[in-house]
């Protein structure tokens, strides 16, 4: 079981974050690897809203457990490689918000996978994807966007 957690300060409010994190369309733009989605169940911020997001041709099936708009999001994904629940906190911080967002996995391969995307702060990283999402969340909201983190080959 690995347990990490990831936290950055957008220059957006609560509400245009929450609901661009829940944005299931929009996933592809921050999240790598995600091709597409399907089998949508209902609206994507509310609890009991289940999906499949798809890395290629591999399935992550995706179930929102709790979600309190604009401050909370938890959800329970998973595949042979990465599975677990992901939490996500959002407060009203220093006239933006700061979203920390939190991943439990389960079972030594996730846990193996987990480890990887949670090292350092690469585009398709944990901390690289938040990175992303932060940038695309200011864009929306006119605000300057903090620099992206320095890619794999970026010194």
């Amino acid at each position: 079981m690995g347990e990490y957690s990831f936290t950055v300060h957008v220059k957006a409010p609560p509400e245009l974050v929450f609901d661009l994190f829940t944005d299931i369309d929009r996933m592809p733009e921050w999240i790598g690897g995600v091709s597409r989605i399907t089998d949508v169940t209902g609206p994507a911020g509310e609890a009991g809203t289940s999906y499949t997001v798809w890395f290629g041709r591999m399935p992550s099936p995706t179930r929102i457990l709790a979600a309190t708009r604009p401050s909370h999001v938890r959800s329970r994904f998973g595949n042979r490689l990465l599975r677990g629940e992901m939490e996500a906190e959002l407060d009203a911080e220093g006239g933006g918000t700061l979203l920390t967002q939190r991943f439990k996995t389960e079972g030594f391969v996730p846990a193996i996978v987990a480890r990887i995307f949670a090292i350092g702060s690469y585009r398709g990283s944990f901390r690289g994807e938040l990175a992303t999402f932060a940038a695309m969340v200011e864009r929306e909201a006119g605000s300057t966007p903090a620099p992206p983190p320095p890619g794999p080959t970026d010194s």
